[in-house]
């Protein structure tokens, strides 16, 4: 009977004392319909969400650069964008949301791949103050995963993550044996 997340409790319970199964809830004390009741609206405010953000996540021409105006404009026609909310400004905040998130994964992907490719050791930033030349190869190595790839809207901000990682890497220095870290492997009886 309630689908409508916007709906208030003081007007649900009327719509719903006209209801004859009303009488059947005589049980329950008015604190525990209440509750219910905000259980079942962020339940549906849930499912509503995800439903706006697959359907964000399946248009084609949202990235990580796209504007709202932009993506209202693709996505307008949608039945799922009516459905989530009759307010611009909340679609508005969760495509914001949705863009940020988007952009904090794609950061943490990239830093992955960075950490699996065997190109980018200790000795890296040493090899770049030689020779900037060595950022074209480790880029070369790189474009060929799609991790990198998403990030290409954002060329700064991900050429910004690398360089970082290799200053870092680069402080920490050459990593510990392998026996170092893990005591068990070292035979000692």
């Amino acid at each position: 009977m309630v689908r409508n997340p916007d709906q208030s409790w003081s007007d649900t319970r009327k719509q719903l004392k006209k209801d004859n199964r009303w009488d059947l809830a005589k049980l329950l004390l008015r604190e525990e319909k209440e509750r219910h009741f905000y259980t079942h609206i962020d339940s549906l405010k849930k499912k509503r969400k995800e439903v706006f953000k697959q359907l964000l996540e399946e248009t084609e021409g949202i990235n990580l650069t796209t504007k709202w105006k932009e993506a209202r404009k693709l996505i307008k026609g949608d039945p799922r964008y009516t459905k989530f909310s009759s307010s611009d400004r909340k679609r508005e905040y969760e495509f914001d949301d949705f863009v940020r998130n988007k952009f904090i994964i794609a950061k943490g992907d990239l830093r992955e791949l960075l950490k699996e490719c065997k190109v980018i050791t200790h000795k890296t930033q040493a090899a770049l103050d030689a020779n900037q030349s060595h950022m074209k190869e480790i880029k070369s190595v790189l474009q060929k995963d799609k991790r990198y790839l998403v990030l290409s809207c954002v060329k700064s901000q991900r050429d910004e993550v690398i360089k970082n990682y290799i200053i870092d890497l680069g402080r920490r220095g050459p990593p510990p044996p392998p026996t170092a870290s893990e005591p068990s492997r070292r035979g000692i009886k």
